[in-house]
């Protein structure tokens, strides 16, 4: 073999082996965030009573039918045991979001934001290094009145950040997976 035909035949094997030898990168494919279509804030007073169920459902998720929402009457000074619920009722049987949320408790918190001091929320539940999770918490009612209540599912926030262990979402950042305000009435 000349060493013409020999370069030349190096140089194609190179080549040959240059472009053989390239990662076949399997492109990044978006999460999709999980679809939830209910959402259900259950209070029972502490001591016994009736619950209170404030509720949530928007089975075609920005469809053109309007969401269904559930508003409630509380009674003053007392104290509720909250336990939330997230549900995609658009699949057959229907997928229990609240059990992800659970088994991913570091990855999400439920934020209660209120525009008055007619009520507060405290969360009674935790995740793995101590920060609040809030798919139980206690409501506690303070004065007679109508308040609005806004209940945000955030996913990866910053547990971290100032206030946000204490119920501020201000600094939580993360993404919104879903947030829904109710109109409460407190007799």
């Amino acid at each position: 073999m000349t060493p013409t035909k020999l370069l030349t035949f190096c140089a194609l094997c190179l080549l040959i082996f240059a472009t053989s030898c390239k990662d076949d990168e399997i492109p990044d494919v978006p999460v999709q965030p999980e679809l939830i279509t209910t959402l259900t804030y259950t209070l029972t007073p502490e001591g016994g009573g009736d619950a209170v169920v404030l509720s949530f459902q928007d089975l075609d998720d920005d469809g053109p039918i309007e969401p269904v929402i559930q508003n409630g009457t509380l009674q003053n000074n007392v104290t509720y045991n909250g336990e939330l619920t997230f549900l995609n009722e658009s699949v057959d049987p229907s997928e229990d979001i609240t059990e992800e949320v659970a088994e991913e408790d570091e990855e999400h918190q439920v934020f209660f934001v209120t525009n008055n001091d007619y009520l507060a929320v405290t969360y009674d539940d935790v995740d793995s290094g101590g920060n609040p999770v809030g798919l139980s918490s206690s409501l506690t009612t303070s004065q007679t009145g109508t308040t609005d209540l806004t209940i945000t599912l955030r996913h990866e926030p910053n547990k971290a950040g100032e206030n946000v262990s204490a119920g501020d979402i201000t600094n939580a950042g993360g993404e919104t997976d879903i947030e829904v305000t109710f109109n409460v009435e407190i007799e």
